[in-house]
C-alpha cells in the first residue's frame, strides 16, 4: 500500500490549524454562531493557502453534532465520516475534469434530494473557473435559489475567470499567501512530530522557495525525507530543488554593482556549469533585484517577509545602486527572461542583459567624470552621450566638438527634436537596439543623406552596424526626416583623437582642416576618381558604398 503524502497527513482539520487566514476563519465562525450561514461561498487565492481545507472544515462545522462553540469537534460521527472521506452528503467535484453542461445538469437533478444523514449537503467545486460558459449558465439558477439544505463552495485560483453573475451570488473570501515565518513554524512542527532532523537554514530555504504555498513546502519536505540522509541540510535542499542559493545571487549582483563584466560573465558560466538552469538563475536574479529596489525606495520592511538582519544586509547592498540603475537592470533581465520563454537555446540573453546593465552604469560614471572635467576647464573629451532633446530657442554657442559645429543644421535640429519618435519606432524592432540608441549615442551631423552617430562604446556601435538592426534604425530616421538617410557609426574616442590631432597641426589650411574632420572616407573621395586627382568620385553606387562602410579608394582603373 502506498504511503500517504505528508501534505495529506497534515491537512488542517480545524479553524485553528489554518495558517494566515484569520480574516476568513473569524467571519465563518461568527456566521455559524449567529446562524447566518450563506448558501454559496467563493474561496479564491493562490495555490496551497488552505482553500479546499477551509471548505471541508466549513462542511464539518455546519453539520457537526457537538455544541456550537466546539464545531467542528472531529469526534462526532459526522466529523469522522468527513475526515475519512465517506460522508455521502459532502460532494467534491473537480471542475477541471467535469466542466461541461451535462455534468452541471446532473448536479441540478440531484440537488433537490435531501441529505442522507447530515443537516446540509455541501457541494465543493474545485478549480471552479474551469467550467465552460454553458455550464456556468446552467449552474446560475440553482446557485441563485438552491434548496435550503444545500451549500455551494466554489474554490478557484483565478477568480477573475468566474463570471460576474456567479460571483455576485456568492460570499467571496480571498486567501492570502502564507508568510515565510509561519511556513517555517509548521515545517518545524512536522519535523518534530515525524521524528525527522533538519537544519533551520534548510527549513528557511524550503519556505522561501514555496513562495507562500504551505502545500508546496510540505511536499518538498516529503521529497527530502526520502533523500536518504539522516538530516535534511541546506545543501540537500538546493540539490533537490536545483536552486543556487542567495549567496551566489548576491555575488553575481555584486559584480553588476562593481561594473565587473568579466567576473560577472565568469560567475554566470560557472553556475550554469554546476547544473543551475538558466531560467532559474534569471528568476532568482530578478527576485533579488526586486528586493533591492523595494529596499531602495523604503518599502522593504513592509513588502518583504525577511529577517531584520537580512534586510540590513540588503540595505547596504542597495546603496551600491541608484534607483534608476535598479529599474533599468530589472527591465533588462526581465526582457531576457521573456526571450528565453520564446525558445532562445542558450544563456546569451542573460549574458547580454548583464553586459548592457553594467555598461549603462559605467556610462553613468564616465558622464559624471566628464562633467567634472568640463567644470574644471578641461576640454579633452566629447560631452557625455545622452538622449537628444529639443534645441533651445536661441542659437547655442560655438564649441569645439571634433570639427563639427554644435549649431545643428535644419535637418539635424528636426531629428533632435523628434528623436523620441525614432526611439519608439526602433523599439518595435528590438528593445536592445532602442536601448543602445537611448543610452550611448549622440547624432553629430547630417551630410548628403548620411547621418553620423557617435557612440561611447564599441559594443553599441557594433550592434547598430549589425545588418540585423541597422535597417530598422535607418528606416526610423528616414521616416522622421521625410527622405531616405543612411547611418554612419563612429566612436566618440576617435572623434576626440581627430580633434586633438587637428589642434597639434594648427598650420593646416582651412580646406585641409575640413578634409581631416570628415575622415579618411571623404579624403579618399575628394582625391581619387577616374584616375584624375583633385576631382571627386561621381559614381553614386561607389559613393554610397563608401559612406555606408567607411571604405577608401586605393586605385581606379578605367576600362
Amino acid at each position: 500500500m502506498a504511503a500517504q503524502a505528508l501534505y495529506r497527513q497534515w491537512r488542517p482539520q480545524t479553524y485553528d490549524e489554518i495558517s494566515a487566514q484569520e480574516h476568513v476563519t473569524r467571519t465563518l465562525r461568527n456566521a455559524l454562531r449567529e446562524g447566518r450561514i450563506a448558501h454559496a461561498y467563493l474561496f479564491a487565492g493562490p495555490r496551497g493557502t488552505g482553500k479546499t481545507s477551509m471548505a471541508r472544515i466549513l462542511a464539518k462545522a455546519v453539520n457537526c453534532l457537538s455544541q456550537e462553540d466546539e464545531r467542528p469537534c472531529n469526534r462526532c460521527a459526522i466529523c469522522q465520516a468527513i475526515n475519512e472521506g465517506r460522508l455521502l452528503d459532502l460532494i467534491e467535484i473537480d471542475a477541471a475534469s467535469n466542466r461541461g453542461i451535462d455534468e452541471v445538469r446532473d448536479l441540478r437533478e440531484k440537488v433537490g434530494f435531501v441529505p442522507n444523514e447530515a443537516r446540509y449537503k455541501v457541494y465543493i467545486l474545485d478549480e471552479a473557473h474551469m467550467l465552460t460558459e454553458p455550464a456556468f449558465n446552467a449552474l446560475l439558477k440553482t446557485l441563485e435559489e438552491p434548496p435550503s439544505h444545500v451549500i455551494f463552495v466554489l474554490v478557484t485560483t483565478e477568480a477573475h475567470k468566474i463570471p460576474l453573475t456567479i460571483r455576485s451570488r456568492c460570499q467571496r473570501f480571498d486567501f492570502r499567501r502564507i508568510p515565510q515565518a509561519e511556513i517555517v513554524a509548521r515545517l518545524q512542527r512536522i519535523v518534530n512530530e515525524e521524528g525527522l532532523a533538519a537544519e533551520p537554514a534548510a527549513l528557511e530555504e524550503i519556505a522561501r522557495s514555496a513562495t507562500g504555498s504551505l502545500r508546496d513546502a510540505i511536499s518538498l519536505l516529503d521529497q527530502l525525507r526520502s533523500y536518504g540522509q539522516e538530516k535534511i541540510t541546506l545543501a540537500q535542499v538546493r540539490i533537490v530543488q536545483g536552486s543556487l542559493g542567495s549567496q551566489a545571487v548576491q555575488e553575481l549582483v555584486g559584480h553588476l554593482a562593481s561594473r565587473d563584466v568579466p567576473a560577472g560573465l565568469a560567475a554566470i558560466n560557472r553556475l550554469l556549469a554546476q547544473g543551475v538552469e538558466v531560467r532559474q538563475l534569471l528568476n532568482e536574479v530578478l527576485e533579488y533585484l526586486r528586493q533591492l529596489l523595494l529596499v531602495k525606495v523604503g518599502a522593504g520592511g513592509v513588502s518583504l517577509d525577511l529577517p531584520s538582519e537580512t534586510l540590513a544586509a540588503m540595505t547596504l547592498h542597495a546603496a551600491d545602486f541608484t534607483r534608476e540603475e535598479l529599474l533599468r537592470a530589472i527591465r533588462l533581465f526581465n526582457q531576457a527572461a521573456q526571450e528565453l520563454k520564446g525558445g532562445t537555446p542558450s544563456q546569451l540573453p542573460l549574458e547580454l542583459a548583464f553586459i548592457e546593465a553594467a555598461a549603462r552604469e559605467a556610462t553613468a560614471q564616465q558622464s559624471t567624470a566628464a562633467q567634472e572635467r568640463t567644470r574644471e576647464g578641461t576640454n579633452a573629451t566629447l560631452p557625455p552621450a545622452s538622449e537628444p532633446t529639443q534645441p533651445p530657442s536661441s542659437p547655442a554657442p560655438q564649441t569645439n566638438t571634433g570639427g563639427l559645429s554644435s549649431e545643428p543644421s535644419a535637418a539635424l535640429a528636426e531629428l533632435q527634436r523628434r528623436w523620441k519618435e525614432v526611439l519608439a519606432s526602433v523599439r518595435q524592432h528590438s528593445l536592445k537596439t532602442e536601448a543602445a540608441l537611448r543610452s550611448s549615442c549622440q547624432p553629430l551631423a547630417i551630410e548628403k543623406g548620411v547621418l553620423t552617430i557617435a557612440f561611447r562604446h564599441e559594443f553599441h556601435k557594433s550592434m547598430i552596424e549589425d545588418p540585423q538592426h541597422r535597417p530598422a534604425v535607418e528606416q526610423a530616421i528616414s521616416a522622421v526626416l521625410g527622405q531616405p538617410h543612411r547611418v554612419r557609426c563612429v566612436l566618440m574616442s576617435d572623434q576626440a583623437a581627430t580633434r586633438a590631432k587637428r589642434t597639434t597641426q594648427g598650420s593646416l589650411s582651412p580646406a585641409q582642416t575640413e578634409q581631416a574632420e570628415k575622415g579618411p572616407m571623404s579624403a579618399a573621395a575628394a582625391s581619387v576618381t577616374d584616375g584624375q586627382p583633385g576631382q571627386e568620385i561621381q559614381d553614386p553606387v561607389v559613393r554610397e558604398a563608401m559612406a555606408s562602410y567607411g571604405a577608401t579608394v586605393v586605385s581606379v582603373t578605367r576600362r
